[in-house]
């Protein structure tokens, strides 16, 4: 762990594969805490691709974050940043997303890491609510994959 990380871990009463299904393939369910929805959540899970987020919020902010995929080992990590947008082209970083998923018994152990350049970058990510949003994430990133699971899907 970094000294720049910020870490949410959640053990999830559900099995990995609908965690992982849940976070691949229903993003805008799951993605912004209330009152904010993210009407679009795209990831080319490939090392390269394209992450695309669209943020709206409760008094009409539109927030689009782009990035770019570095790894992906199916079933188990994904890790993004928006240190540069599709094709390589340089932003102004903020952080550096690792999210991960492992079998915990008959459920998921799930980690989120927010990695940072700066001790500042940390600080105003965790001024912004880090720990209560990103929990709220978890909680409903697990609602999904309940729904999934039960519903006969992974």
């Amino acid at each position: 762990m970094s000294e720049h990380d910020l870490v949410i871990e959640r053990r999830m009463a559900v099995p990995r594969a609908a965690v992982w299904e849940a976070w691949t393939q229903h993003g805008p369910e799951w993605f912004c805490p209330p009152p904010w929805k993210a009407p679009e959540v795209e990831y080319d899970l490939r090392p390269g691709g394209r992450s695309h987020v669209r943020m709206v919020g409760p008094a009409g902010e539109d927030m689009v974050l782009t990035g770019v995929v570095l790894e992906v080992v199916e079933g188990e990590r994904i890790v993004t940043t928006d240190a540069f947008g599709p094709g390589w082209v340089p932003q102004t970083p903020f952080m550096i997303a690792i999210t991960e998923f492992a079998d915990d018994g008959d459920g998921t152990l799930y980690r989120a890491t927010a990695r940072h350049w700066t001790a500042e970058a940390k600080a105003q990510h965790e001024a912004m609510g880090f720990h209560d949003g990103w929990g709220k994430v978890a909680e409903q990133l697990e609602a999904v994959a309940k729904q999934l699971h039960e519903g006969g899907g992974a």
